[in-house]
């Protein structure tokens, strides 16, 4: 924490100006000519800025001059300004104008919460800017905020959640992209002129792209800026190079489709961003947000309790779900070490396949002749925490729900609803639909002690429509059919504050940090190909913390790309964050159900570290050569290194990797072998990547991997 407070008013060229500091980095925001919200860039510790920031070189002297803006970087902007560039805000009144003319108006510091409110005094619109300062992070978190003060209607065409402005510079983008089965991709290129636009516009975050960024400037690895969107629905990031190569970057829900209705009195804010900078490059920039997510995002309630080892059962029962065989699985599943075990899609009436069922959640009688409370006792007997499949966003057609209420999906009045994965949307902007989704839920959770929901989310949306809905609030529901998920989600956590929730949406295609303000653990993909994952999980954890991240062991070959990995292998791999197993357990042999139980037993020594430690990407993953990940605990007394060899390379010579974030003048030992080495040594010598040769019959070097902890020689055990 910096010693200085983490907000200070002050002045810059005699305009009023606001310091905004953190333990990494510093952020001045300045009005200039009453209405424009200057940005300057952020970096060190603030001490530079004044003399040498930018703010003071903007021609301050010529703000009636129309490009006084043009190549200015700012932190907010309003269609209407005289900057040519993307805005930030667009309000139109009655007759149509989208023109605001904003004035500075007052602000506020509330709880290390800078607010900064302007108004336009033709409309009354009053716009707030919000600065969360999470000095001990790194992080500044952004949302915006509109009021109507005026006698008339007024409707949002956009609103971002912030806008951020760096001078001028030729800049690089990180972002993550995919699509099913191959999620979080991370992508590397320099930003031309103009504008690169990353968006969902299929009503949740999606697989394609995820709304998280990083930047730099081209040849400089160290300082990074980096942001995060907290938003599960349609969003939509700006990097905009201007003319002068500054660079322009506007995020928030995405204006597609979208409107909100603002009468007199009324409202409106926007999702948070994220936000932050580090001279630490992308490593540094990841370790800072995963930080913020553990203290300030995920669930507070779990955060002092680790994530359970858990059994899905979808890959091995699929939709043949029976009593007699999940609890055979149970069985087998609580000798291994497993915490948890979770019964995937398939328990409930009508759900022989995915074609019916969705929506009614009626536990099915042929599968369960008496019911849940058979199993869930006996999964409670074996010592483990009992979780179940449900997609409560979605319905069958061909279900009761849909029969009684065709109406409650998102629809068109002269349109056919286009089903995806034989099922439709439920329409959670309706209170009815909210109302009876919660009770239908809260009613199986209060019939049965279950520990854990996997909240699934299996299509986008099409044909989204409200007709129900007063016209003019019509274009509101992509907003609010979010917000009414997380209503249900949020009013369900506090009735059963012990519940844990796991969010997947076909794999990876709804991870955020609005998400994970609600769920526990994010599925990342479908895929569970341990080779695949290595990439996978790399990129998830550019943006995301490992406490959230669920990996996971399944059979050989892998069901989606048909590969076979030695078992310690894919442990190896699912033990990054949280540890999954699925697949079919009964049908292990004894030696691999042996080497199951010593993995297990291996990761929930590790797994304080893993999951509240800090990772370094060490050597990031590739086809050939090592691939190493290292975490080290917060008070730097242990570390652990993963090592990986997807592909050996014949003739290629010993590789050594340095670790990071040690203590240097600490003495570390190994625990396999109880080799002693200094923080120092293992930091800049480091230790060898090689691999023994494999024990027959195996002769090659493929799909090899260790584990390495070190403590702190003065820790015993």
């Amino acid at each position: 924490m910096p010693a200085d407070p983490a907000i200070t008013r002050t002045t810059c060229a005699g305009r009023p100006a606001w310091l905004l500091r953190t333990a990494h980095s510093a952020m001045l925001l300045s009005v200039a000519d009453g209405r424009a919200l200057l940005l300057d860039h952020w970096g060190g510790d603030g001490g530079g800025l004044g003399g040498d920031s930018y703010l003071p070189h903007v021609p301050w002297n010529r703000p009636s001059q129309a490009h006084f803006l043009d190549g200015v970087p700012l932190a907010h902007t309003a269609y209407g300004d005289p900057a040519y560039k993307e805005p930030g805000l667009v309000v139109a009144r009655e007759d149509g104008s989208a023109v605001s003319r904003l004035t500075w108006r007052d602000d506020r510091v509330e709880d290390d919460v800078l607010v900064l409110a302007f108004e336009d005094a033709a409309t009354g619109l009053v716009v707030e800017h919000r600065f969360a300062v999470r000095a001990e992070h790194g992080i500044v978190v952004r949302d915006a905020r509109v009021v109507n003060r005026g006698t008339r209607p007024l409707r949002v065409e956009r609103l971002a959640s912030a806008v951020l402005g760096l001078p001028p510079a030729r800049y690089e983008s990180w972002t993550l992209h995919g699509r099913w089965g191959d999620e979080y991709r991370l992508t590397r290129r320099g930003l031309p002129p103009g504008k690169v636009v990353l968006e969902s516009r299929r009503g949740f975050t999606s697989h394609e792209a995820n709304p998280w960024f990083a930047l730099a400037r081209v040849g400089e690895e160290g300082p990074v800026w980096f942001g995060a969107l907290a938003w599960s629905g349609n969003w939509s990031i700006v990097l905009e190079t201007e003319r002068n190569d500054a660079l322009h970057v506007v995020a928030g829900p995405h204006p597609f489709d979208s409107t909100w209705h603002l009468d007199p009195g009324e409202d409106f804010r926007t999702p948070p961003l994220v936000c932050g900078y580090t001279d630490e490059g992308l490593d540094g920039a990841a370790r800072l947000l995963h930080r913020h997510q553990r203290d300030h995002v995920l669930p507070a309630r779990h955060r002092g309790t680790p994530p359970p080892v858990h059994y899905n059962t979808w890959l091995s029962t699929s939709f043949d779900v029976r009593f007699d065989h999940q609890v055979a699985l149970a069985g087998r599943a609580a000798e291994l070490g497993v915490e948890l075990f979770v019964v995937d899609d398939g328990w409930f009436t009508g759900r022989d396949d995915d074609r019916a069922g969705l929506g009614d959640w009626v536990v099915d009688p042929a599968k369960f002749p008496d019911g849940l409370a058979p199993l869930v006792a006996e999964v409670h007997r074996l010592g483990m925490g009992f979780g179940i499949w449900l997609e409560p966003e979605m319905v069958n057609p061909d279900s009761d729900l849909f029969r009684a209420h065709p109406d409650r999906v998102l629809h068109l009045p002269d349109r056919e609803p286009t089903p995806s994965r034989h099922q439709l949307v439920l329409n959670f902007a309706r209170e009815d639909v909210r109302e009876d989704v919660f009770a239908r839920v809260r009613r199986l959770l209060a019939e049965q002690p279950i520990d854990f929901v996997k909240w699934d989310h299996n299509r986008p949306y099409t044909e989204v429509g409200w007709p129900q809905a007063p016209e003019h609030r019509r274009r509101e529901v992509w907003v609010r059919h979010v917000r009414g998920v997380y209503e249900v989600i949020g009013r369900l956590r506090a009735e059963f504050p012990d519940l844990m929730i796991e969010t997947c949406a076909g794999g990876g295609g709804r991870v955020d940090l609005g998400i994970l303000g609600l769920a526990d653990l994010a599925q990342v993909s479908d895929n569970t190909d341990p080779a695949d994952r290595l990439r996978v999980q790399y990129g998830f954890t550019r943006a995301y913390a490992p406490r959230a991240m669920v990996g996971w062991v399944t059979d050989a070959p892998e069901a989606t790309t048909g590969r076979t990995t030695p078992l310690e292998f894919r442990f190896h791999v699912a033990m990054q964050g949280v540890l999954g197993i699925s697949g079919d357990v009964l049908g292990w042999d004894e030696d691999e159900r042996a080497r199951a139980r010593e993995l297990i037993a291996e990761y929930k020594r590790l797994r304080p570290t893993l999951q509240d430690g800090d990772q370094h990407w060490l050597v990031p993953p590739s086809d050939t050569g090592p691939c190493a990940v290292q975490y080290v605990s917060r008070d730097r007394r242990e570390t652990v290194l993963f090592l990986y060899q997807v592909r050996g390379v014949a003739g290629e010579g010993a590789r050594r990797v340095r670790l990071r974030g040690l203590d240097a003048d600490r003495r570390y030992r190994r625990h396999a072998d109880g080799l002693v080495s200094t923080g120092a040594a293992l930091m800049a010598a480091g230790v060898p990547a090689a691999f023994p040769p494999p024990p027959p019959p195996r002769h090659t070097g493929d799909w090899r991997s260790r584990v390495e902890l070190w403590r702190a020689a003065e820790v015993a055990g």
